[in-house]
C-alpha cells in the first residue's frame, strides 16, 4: 500500500512540479519494508521527505528498532514530518482523539526522541512535528530541567534543550494568541512552517487559526513571510520561486 500511495503521489508531482510536493508513506513497524521503502522513495522517486507517525502499534519514534531507519534517512539529510497517531491507550470518554490524545502523541514521541539520543546522533535530518509540537514548545523546560535533575544527572540541560530546539514546528491548528507566542518565543529562527491540517480539519477550523497568524500583532520584520513561506523553501529548495 505504502508503494502504491508513494509512487501515485510522484506521478501528481511529475504532472505539476510547480504545484506540488510529497512526503513518502514509510511502512512502519516493519523496520526492513520502512527502510526499503524510505531508500525507494528518496533516491528513485524524488520525494521531497518522508512521513511518519507518532506510534507504530505503541512503538515510539525513539525506539532503538527504529535506528537503521533513522541512520539511512540521516544519510539523505531527509526531511521527515511526524504526524500525530492515537496514543496506545483508552480514549477519554466523550473526548476524540485529535482533541487531546494527538497533542500529546505528538510531544510524547518528540521527547522520546530526544531522551533517546535520535536528535543528537542524527543532525542531518530536519523533523517537522506538526500542530505546533503539540505542547513541546510550552513544556520544553520542564522536560530539559527534570531530566537533568531528577531522570539522569549525567544529562545536562542545555544539551536536552538543544536537541528540543532541533525540531521544526508547523502552525496547524496552532495559531492561536496563547499558542503562538509560546511557539514563536521557543522555535529556533526558520524553524516554524505555515501549517492549515487540510483536508481533515474543516474548513471552518483551518479559516480560524488561518486568521489567528494572519491578525497577529507581534511578528518581526519579515518573520510573518518566513512562516507563511519563505523557511518552508529552505527545507524545500525545489519549490521557491
Amino acid at each position: 500500500m505504502a508503494r502504491a500511495v508513494n509512487e501515485y503521489g510522484a506521478e501528481v508531482v511529475k504532472d505539476n512540479p510547480d504545484r506540488f510536493g510529497h512526503f513518502a508513506s514509510i511502512p512502519l513497524p516493519d523496520v526492513d519494508a520502512a527502510v526499503a521503502e524510505a531508500v525507494y522513495a528518496l533516491d528513485v522517486l524524488g520525494a521531497d521527505g518522508v512521513v511518519l507517525m507518532s506510534n507504530a502499534h505503541g512503538k515510539y519514534l525513539g525506539d532503538a528498532d527504529f535506528e537503521p531507519l533513522w541512520a539511512e534517512l540521516d544519510r539523505r539529510s531527509a526531511n521527515v514530518f511526524v504526524h500525530p497517531a492515537q496514543p496506545p491507550m483508552t480514549l477519554l470518554p466523550g473526548t476524540p482523539a485529535p482533541l487531546a490524545d494527538y497533542v500529546f502523541d505528538t510531544t510524547r514521541t518528540a521527547l522520546n526522541m530526544v531522551l533517546n539520543g535520535v536528535m543528537d546522533r542524527y543532525r542531518n535530518v530536519r523533523v517537522i512535528l506538526s500542530h505546533g509540537g503539540g505542547f513541546l514548545p510550552y513544556a520544553a523546560y520542564r522536560f530539559s530541567g527534570l531530566t537533568s535533575t531528577v531522570v539522569d544527572r549525567e544529562r545536562k540541560a542545555d544539551d536536552i534543550l538543544r536537541d528540543l530546539k532541533r525540531f521544526y514546528f508547523d502552525t496547524a491548528l496552532s495559531a492561536s494568541p496563547s499558542a503562538l507566542p509560546a511557539l514563536l518565543a521557543f522555535a529556533e529562527p526558520g524553524h516554524v512552517l505555515y501549517g492549515s491540517d487540510w483536508p481533515f480539519a474543516p474548513q471552518e477550523a483551518g479559516s480560524c487559526y488561518n486568521h489567528f497568524l494572519e491578525t497577529y500583532p507581534d511578528f518581526t520584520p519579515g518573520q510573518a513571510a518566513a512562516v507563511d513561506r519563505g523557511n518552508a523553501e529552505v527545507l524545500f529548495p525545489r519549490l521557491a520561486r
